[in-house]
């Protein structure tokens, strides 16, 4: 068990930490360096089609922007995507088996894998790549090879799209919400009835589009835990937990879940996510009923007549401690993140906000949270950073090794998105999510779909291709333990705590009884297509333009 003074220092250091990153970027804000990325970017539009220009070769009339002047494939092979393919496929098999189970608890293990498989990536575009490559950080531009043995300029355009561009603003958030969300405690011990377990269930689903997954997990997990401890029948409470809180209740938002993030993130707008509310409420309210119903008449009659004695026996009202401080604080991350993006002018006015300074505001709001926020909370929640570091570890091999896949889809993705239903969206979308992580997978077909001269609120993406892409990511996520970050979390707070949780497969059983009917209907009512939907999908002008 970790003792208090470590909860102190890890405490300490890390507002050090801040402290020192937030006054590096501040001093580079007086150089004016944030300034002129953001310039770059405000200008990056006529940039970009200068650059389009030129970059494109003319071939009676027609050639398309990702091929090179010989017209070659400007996309690296397809067997580059092996890496990729390999550490998702260590993120999902490694935890399992025996032989290697214990290994990959260690974060160090984890980046080893991660940062390697990120170094062969890097290797393929410094020694094998010859065509040109796209750079989006902080503005679009194409790198053309050189005549040097070292492509220096494709792997910088790389580490630029991977890390600057994504990986930065998406841990930051992560960061933000779980660290800030950590200094809150609720206490207590309610009667364990279906009633009291959905309603915790039903106030993590709202919370989870607004604090994160992450942040409404780490809220609730423990205090639904101490309400059920008098009850033997408990792992299937967790289950729907992990459906609901950590992943369906978690798309009105961006900041809901890391794949909408994302896609907020390549241009769909802040509030768009808004309008999912209808597929949002249908969903969770169906795993509400579902859970009431199976808790009801079948999990609750098993309890024994001792048991209920003593869990009503037991009960103690709930105290939530710490939400004063950190309640703002989060609130202020949601504003940051909706007001500054440098990509949008701040509301009302036309200044574009600096480079960065969204992730430093965050960062300061938890070093805030970290410097006045309740000691004593954090240790009674045994918090620390673990979860976060896995987290970051994997991630930033992730977005290195996914690159190649994305440039693959940008050149022939169009063929895909033209192929695809909005429901062929969901469920390929969904289907990936349920066994990679599904911010990247949500990624790969926001690409595919993508067409930057539509523009608008959905980055690009015909809406309702972006609906099948949001649901599916965010929803089916649930369908396995290594489907969204929070639910191996919940697993194993829930096991520490005493409760017998599921094996893999044990949990995929509930997912293919519970969540599937649930998910064909959401396909039903929401995706299958009308005589509207056909046309916008099937229009020439919602993918012929090229992937930029």
């Amino acid at each position: 068990m970790t003792s208090p003074g470590h909860h102190r220092s890890s405490g300490n250091v890390a507002v050090w930490a801040i402290a020192s990153v937030v006054g590096i970027y501040l001093t580079s804000a007086i150089f004016g360096l944030p300034q002129l990325a953001t310039e770059m970017v405000v200008g990056g539009h006529a940039h970009h089609e200068t650059v389009t220009e030129h970059a494109t070769t003319v071939d009676h009339g027609t050639h398309d922007a990702h091929a090179d002047d010989h017209g070659v494939s400007m996309a690296p092979p397809y067997w580059t995507v092996i890496p990729f393919v390999l550490l998702l496929g260590a993120i999902a098999l490694l935890p399992l088996l025996s032989a290697t189970e214990h290994w990959w608890e260690h974060n160090s293990n984890r980046f080893k894998v991660a940062a390697g498989l990120g170094v062969a990536t890097l290797a393929y575009y410094a020694f094998l790549h010859h065509s040109p490559v796209e750079a989006h950080w902080p503005a679009h531009t194409v790198v053309a090879p050189t005549d040097g043995l070292v492509q220096g300029g494709f792997v910088g355009a790389i580490l630029g799209n991977a890390l600057l561009a994504e990986f930065v603003p998406f841990i930051v958030l992560l960061f933000s919400l779980y660290t800030i969300a950590g200094g809150v405690r609720i206490e207590g011990d309610l009667r364990a009835n279906p009633l009291t377990n959905a309603s915790f269930m039903a106030v993590g689903g709202l919370l989870a589009s607004f604090v994160g997954t992450t942040g409404a997990a780490m809220l609730l997990i423990r205090p639904l835990l101490e309400t059920n401890k008098e009850r033997k029948h408990v792992k299937h409470t967790v289950v729907f937990f992990i459906f609901i809180v950590c992943n369906c209740g978690g798309c009105l938002l961006p900041i809901g879940d890391p794949p909408l993030f994302l896609g907020y993130l390549e241009g769909v707008s802040f509030t768009w996510t808004l309008s999912l509310w209808g597929p949002w409420l249908f969903v969770n309210g169906l795993l509400l009923l579902a859970y009431c119903l199976a808790d009801q008449f079948f999990y609750y009659p098993q309890e024994t007549v001792k048991d209920i004695e003593r869990d009503v026996e037991q009960t103690r009202r709930l105290k939530i401690s710490g939400l004063g401080l950190n309640g703002p604080l989060l609130l202020g991350v949601v504003l940051a993140v909706a007001l500054l993006d440098p990509k949008k002018p701040f509301p009302g006015t036309d200044w574009h906000s600096w480079m960065f300074l969204r992730e430093a505001v965050q960062l300061s709001l938890v070093g805030l949270a970290l410097y006045f926020g309740s000691k004593v909370i954090r240790e009674k929640n045994t918090f620390n950073f673990h979860a976060i570091v896995e987290v970051a570890a994997l991630f930033v091999g992730i977005f290195v090794c996914m690159q190649p896949a994305l440039q693959i889809l940008g050149e022939q993705g169009k063929a895909l998105a033209a192929s695809l239903s909005p429901a062929g969206f969901f469920w390929a979308t969904g289907g990936l999510s349920s066994f990679l992580d599904n911010a990247p997978t949500y990624l790969v077909f926001f690409k595919a779909a993508q067409d930057p001269a539509l523009g608008g609120p959905t980055g690009g993406v015909p809406e309702p291709m972006l609906v099948g892409i949001a649901l599916g990511a965010v929803f089916m996520g649930a369908m396995t333990y290594i489907g969204n970050g929070p639910n191996f979390m919940v697993k194993a707070i829930a096991e520490k705590s005493g409760v017998k949780m599921p094996s893999f497969f044990g949990y995929m059983a509930y997912s293919c009884v519970v969540l599937l009917p649930i998910l064909l209907l959401t396909h039903w009512r929401y995706l299958s297509p009308d005589d509207t939907v056909s046309q916008e999908v099937a229009s020439p002008t919602s993918v012929s333009a090229p992937l930029h």
